[in-house]
């Protein structure tokens, strides 16, 4: 395993101090603070001693985070520490104003032989079986139906 030295420059040591002291901050970079500052073996450092497995005792924290902290300050800097990094997920929408459209249709129709009333799975398994989507889950069927406020009941 590596171990990282942290060494602050003045201005980062001050800034630290700062987030500590005053203001509003997320508990992220009140913990992240804390930690580099206790690790801290620059020349501007309150150098108390004060060993990882002190830090997450006292911060009742695992040591693998602070080991983590540690990593990500030498490799990005105070504010890759600081603050939570944007998700790299891209979350597409399935159902758009048209497939709405189709399915309040299909809804106010009459429903497959056998069933008294449409379903949510018979509705997200009708679409799938029309082509209108490859795939959709009853859950977004149900969530555009609130949005209508159409309900299944009536």
């Amino acid at each position: 395993m590596i171990m990282y030295t942290i060494k602050l420059t003045k201005e980062e040591s001050e800034e630290l101090n700062t987030i500590i002291n005053r203001g509003k901050h997320s508990s992220l970079a009140f913990r992240a603070a804390y930690i580099l500052l206790n690790c801290d073996k620059g020349e501007y450092s309150r150098d108390t001693g004060i060993t990882n497995s002190d830090i997450s005792r006292i911060l009742k924290i695992g040591p693998r985070t602070i080991d983590r902290i540690k990593k990500k300050f030498i490799e990005g800097g105070l504010d890759a520490v600081l603050q939570r990094r944007k998700s790299d997920q891209n979350f597409t929408k399935k159902m758009d104003g048209d497939l709405e459209a189709k399915l309040v249709t299909l809804c106010c129709g009459e429903p497959p032989e056998g069933f008294s009333r449409w379903s949510l799975r018979l509705l997200a398994d009708k679409l799938v079986e029309l082509n209108y989507v490859d795939s959709i889950s009853h859950v977004s069927v149900r969530r555009a139906l609130k949005k209508t406020n159409l309900s299944l009941g009536k």
